[in-house]
C-alpha cells in the first residue's frame, strides 16, 4: 500500500530519528507546509505582535545574542497594551507596606485562581506571580517606566488593594518604554506586515513564516508575499480576538455586534484559527471577558471607566436606577459585575456608578491627573449639584438612594464590612458631599483568556502529541491556562511582562535548525 503525507498531517516526534522511523522513506522528504524556494529574509527570532509580551520577548532574546524580527500588523505599533490601562498587580510593592497592607505572590495566585474558577493552571499563576516584583523592578531600572509613588489601586476580584499606577493612566507609557528599548538594541519592529501562514515542516518544526508587507488592514489580500526564515523560533503574542464578532460568537453567541468591544479594531482572529490549522492545542476559547465599567456614550475602552472602576467602585456606589439600591458587589470580579449589569439591562434597568466630590479628589484626581475633566468635557461622567438632581435626571427612586448611601455611610463607621462583601478602600470616607457624578454602565467586550496552551517554558503543545512543538512560543493573551474563567484586573500587564521575557530568553537558547 502506498503511504501519502496530506498536507495538514502533522507529526511532532521529538527528534529527527524519531520522525525518520514513522514517515516512510519515499514520503520523508515532504512537509506540512511547502518550504518555501527562497527565504526572503533570516533572522533567529521572529515574534508576531508588538504589544507588552512581543516587545518583552524581543528584548530578552536580544540581549541573549539573538538577532530579531518584530511584526505588527497594523499601521502603529502597541495594539492593545497601548490603550491598556496602565495597570500592574505588584504584590509587596512598597506602597502597600506603607499602607500596611499584608500581600505576597501566594496570595495573588490564590485570588487568581478562586476567581479564575479554578481553570487556571496553577504552576503557570504561581511562576507569574512570584515574578511579580522583579519584573516591576525591570521595568523602573531597565525601561524606566514611570510609575506614580506611593499609590496602590483596588481591583475587582483581589483580597487586598496591589497594583501600581503609570504616571501617564496608560499602558502607552510601558509599550512606548519597550519600544525605544529595541530601538537602542537594534530589533526592528516591522508594521503593516500580515502573517499569512505560520510555516510547520515535515518533521514538526515550525521554521518561519509567510506574510504580506505592506498589509492594509483588513484586507487579507493586500501587500507583497514574502517568506521570513526563523532560525530558533517563532513567538505568538498576537493578542486576542475581541473586536472579531464572527469569531467571538462562535465560543459565546450572546456577544453579537450588539456587544461595543474596548479592544483596538486589529484585534481579530486570524493567528487563532492558522495557530489551529498547524496543530496548536487551542484551549479555553469560550471564556471571553466583558469588562463591567463601560460607558454606551463613549466608542471603545473610553475613559468613563476610569471613574467607574477608580471611583465609584472602590469608594462609591453603583446602583440599579430602578430600585435606588446596590445590586452587585462593586470590586467583585469583571464577569459577576458584567453579569449582573447585563441582567438588569435584560430587565429593562439602567445601572449607574456613583461618586461624590471627595470621593473624585481622593481616587482618580491623584492617580489619573487630568482625567477627570476631560470624562466631564466628552460627557460620560455627568455632574449634579444635589442628589435629588441626579435622582430625577434617572428617574431613581429617591428615598431608596439616599437609604443606599447612608447604608454604606454606616459600614464605614462601623468597620464591620460592606453588606454586599466589598472590603473598603484605604482612605475611604462617608458619601454625602456635592456635587455628585455618575456615569452609565455598560458592559463591553475585552480580554480573551484563552489560547494556545504553553508549558512554563512558553513552548505551544501540540494537539496531537501533547509535546511542545519545536521552534514555537507564546505569551500573553494568545495563551490559555493563566487567568481561568476570569482575568483579574492589572493581571494582563503582568502577565504579559513576565511570560514575555520569560519566552525571549528560552527562545534565544534554541539550537539553530540552519
Amino acid at each position: 500500500m502506498t503511504t501519502q503525507l496530506n498536507r495538514r498531517t502533522f507529526l511532532t516526534a521529538g527528534s529527527a530519528a524519531a520522525a525518520a522511523a514513522l514517515i516512510p522513506a519515499s514520503v520523508s522528504a515532504k512537509c506540512t507546509d511547502p518550504m518555501p524556494a527562497k527565504w526572503d529574509v533570516t533572522v533567529d527570532v521572529l515574534v508576531i505582535g508588538s504589544g507588552f509580551a512581543g516587545l518583552a520577548c524581543a528584548i530578552e532574546a536580544r540581549k541573549a545574542g539573538a538577532s530579531v524580527l518584530v511584526l505588527e500588523k497594523m499601521r502603529a505599533y502597541g495594539g492593545n497594551s497601548t490603550i491598556n490601562g496602565g495597570i500592574m498587580s505588584v504584590p509587596g510593592n512598597a506602597a502597600q507596606k506603607k499602607l500596611g497592607i499584608k500581600d505576597s505572590p501566594e496570595l495573588l495566585a490564590e485570588d487568581m485562581i478562586r476567581e479564575g474558577l479554578g481553570y487556571n493552571y496553577p504552576d503557570k499563576v504561581l511562576t507569574m506571580a512570584k515574578q511579580a516584583m522583579a519584573t516591576y523592578e525591570w521595568t523602573v531600572n531597565e525601561l524606566h517606566v514611570e510609575w506614580i509613588p506611593d499609590r496602590v489601586g483596588a481591583e475587582g476580584g483581589h483580597s487586598v488593594p496591589r497594583h501600581l499606577f503609570t504616571v501617564n493612566g496608560s499602558g502607552s507609557e510601558i509599550v512606548k518604554k519597550e519600544y525605544d528599548y529595541c530601538k537602542k538594541l537594534g530589533v526592528e519592529v516591522r508594521l503593516r506586515t500580515y502573517v499569512e501562514e505560520i510555516i510547520r515542516d515535515g518533521d514538526g518544526r515550525v521554521k518561519g513564516l509567510k506574510v504580506r508587507e505592506g498589509y492594509r488592514f483588513p484586507d487579507a489580500k493586500s501587500g507583497k508575499v514574502k517568506f521570513i526564515r526563523a532560525r530558533k523560533g517563532v513567538a505568538l503574542c498576537y493578542g486576542g480576538f475581541g473586536a472579531d464578532v464572527k469569531f467571538r460568537m462562535k465560543f459565546d453567541p450572546k456577544l453579537t455586534d450588539k456587544f461595543d468591544t474596548t479592544n483596538q479594531p486589529g484585534a481579530t482572529s486570524e493567528m487563532w484559527r492558522e495557530a489551529s490549522r498547524i496543530g496548536c492545542n487551542v484551549i479555553q476559547e469560550d471564556w471571553i471577558q466583558c469588562g463591567p465599567w463601560n460607558s454606551p456614550e463613549e466608542k471603545g475602552m473610553g475613559i468613563a471607566l476610569y471613574f467607574a472602576q477608580g471611583a465609584a467602585a472602590t469608594q462609591g456606589v453603583w446602583v440599579d436606577c430602578a430600585t435606588g439600591k446596590r445590586f452587585i458587589n462593586e470590586l467583585a470580579n469583571r464577569k459577576v459585575r458584567a453579569d449582573a449589569v447585563i441582567n438588569n439591562s435584560n430587565k429593562g434597568h439602567m445601572s449607574i456608578a456613583i461618586a461624590d466630590a471627595p470621593t473624585i479628589e481622593r481616587t482618580i484626581a491623584k492617580t489619573r491627573p487630568g482625567i477627570f475633566e476631560k470624562q466631564l468635557e466628552r460627557g460620560v461622567v455627568h455632574k449634579f449639584d444635589t442628589l435629588e438632581a441626579l435622582a430625577s435626571e434617572y428617574k431613581i427612586p429617591l428615598e431608596a438612594l439616599k437609604k443606599t448611601i447612608a447604608d454604606y455611610n454606616a459600614a464605614l463607621a462601623a468597620g464591620k464590612g460592606d453588606e454586599m462583601g466589598r472590603y473598603f478602600a484605604p482612605g475611604a470616607k462617608p458619601m454625602g458631599t456635592a456635587p455628585f457624578y455618575c456615569s452609565i454602565l455598560s458592559p463591553k467586550v475585552h480580554h480573551c483568556m484563552g489560547g494556545v496552551e504553553t508549558n512554563n517554558k512558553g513552548q505551544v503543545i501540540d494537539i496531537k502529541t501533547d509535546n511542545p512543538i519545536a521552534g514555537l512560543y507564546a505569551a500573553g493573551e494568545a495563551t490559555g491556562g493563566v487567568h481561568g474563567a476570569v482575568r483579574l484586573g492589572s493581571c494582563a500587564t503582568l502577565d504579559c511582562l513576565v511570560n514575555g521575557r520569560i519566552i525571549g530568553k528560552e527562545i534565544a537558547k534554541e539550537k539553530p535548525w540552519c
